[in-house]
């Protein structure tokens, strides 16, 4: 993955993410998923539900770049959340990893998720997501593109079909369909069209 492959609108990025895998080291192994669902958050000043909507505050300050860094955040008081920084720098956009299939590490991703029984159960979901990748606060700000950063993204195979939609868990701009998903993979969210986010705010807390 080079750092121009995450310039460009940020809905057509978020697209291109698809089918990337993003892989971590860590001293008790390595784990690597294949994306499967990701949702993209614009920084122009159009896009309410994004953390940068107000310009580069200390929590959003890594948004708005370079390109190819991991910004993680604490979402809800209880998981992380993990997004790839895209765009040029200065424009505050990233993209909100959702779910992925893992396909490297099995065994570690399932050790430290004890409790899942399908694909869904283990990296379907921005929290399950981390958990299985074993991402949280020490990682904000990992450079993605590094060869050598204990986080990495790597270029991978476009899926033959891919579906959009809402996003999920906001109050704000949910008329952009800007949710990408491979379809039929199992690892997707379930989305229930016109739930209400556990928290309303100007912006999402469950999204970058």
């Amino acid at each position: 993955m080079r750092e121009e492959d995450l310039l460009g609108p940020v809905d057509v990025v978020a697209r291109s993410l698809l089918g990337c895998w993003i892989v971590t080291g860590r001293a008790e192994g390595t784990v690597a998923l294949r994306l499967t669902e990701v949702e993209a958050y614009s920084g122009s000043g159009a896009d309410p539900a994004a953390h940068s909507h107000r310009g580069p505050t200390p929590r959003a300050a890594i948004m708005f770049g370079p390109p190819g860094r991991l910004y993680v955040y604490f979402s809800y008081g209880v998981h992380w959340c993990a997004n790839v920084v895209v765009g040029r720098e200065g424009d505050g956009e990233a993209v909100l990893l959702r779910a992925g299939e893992v396909v490297v590490g099995e065994e570690l991703a399932r050790a430290r998720r004890p409790a899942a029984r399908t694909p869904r159960d283990l990296a379907g979901g921005p929290a399950r997501l981390t958990q299985a990748l074993g991402i949280g606060r020490a990682d904000l700000g990992t450079d993605l593109l590094d060869p050598t950063s204990p986080v990495r993204l790597h270029r991978g195979p476009a899926p033959a079909e891919v579906a959009t939609g809402p996003r999920v868990g906001i109050s704000v701009a949910t008329e952009l369909p800007w949710r990408f998903w491979e379809s039929g993979a199992p690892s997707v969210s379930v989305f229930r069209a016109g739930g209400k986010p556990r928290r309303k705010r100007s912006g999402q807390d469950g999204h970058p």
